[in-house]
């Protein structure tokens, strides 16, 4: 018979644990913006931008291509999907059966800086990536500063010049 040192902390944790999935679940489904089914399989999402395009990836681990179903319309990204329960061994064989499974369907507002006409899809390792490239007017441009006045005299930096507060420095022409 083996001695085992009981440890009140582990049961707490084990307990955080599952109620921080629980509320993580429910926060799913109470996006801003978001419109998200009551399933029992959501996928969970990473959304970020740079100056040419925005990029989502959906973590959705053993479907297929042909279950998944990415539509834009209206100002709206949906991407649905149904991860399917395959039966290898009768149910009652499972010791546990901790994955999620079934439809899920997710939502997404599109702002109008995206050119709605371009966006590219890919299936890698479990985690679909869709781009939605920006709109040229939308991306940030460089705008080139001249130095110099109208007069052909270039103004210079004097620093240290005595009569002005600590740390401010004058032009001098």
């Amino acid at each position: 018979m083996a001695i085992t040192r009981w440890d009140p902390f582990r049961d707490v944790m084990t307990l955080q644990n599952r109620l921080n999935s629980i509320f993580q679940d429910f926060n799913r489904t109470q996006g801003d913006g978001d419109v998200v089914s009551a399933a029992a399989f959501v996928p969970p999402v990473d959304i970020y931008e740079d100056e040419h395009k925005i990029v989502l990836k959906l973590e959705v681990p053993g479907l297929k291509l042909e279950d998944l179903d990415i539509q834009i319309e209206n100002n709206s990204l949906t991407v649905r999907g149904e991860r399917k329960f395959e039966k290898e061994e009768k149910e009652e064989n499972f010791h546990r059966i901790e994955r999620r499974y079934g439809s899920f369907f997710r939502s997404f507002t599109v702002p109008n800086t995206v050119n709605t006409e371009n966006v590219k899809a890919s299936y890698d390792a479990g985690v679909l990536r869709i781009e939605l490239e920006k709109r040229a007017e939308a991306k940030p441009k460089q705008i080139k500063v001249q130095v110099g006045s109208g007069a052909g005299s270039t103004p210079k930096q004097v620093e240290g010049v005595t009569g002005g507060k600590a740390g401010e420095s004058k032009t001098a022409a």
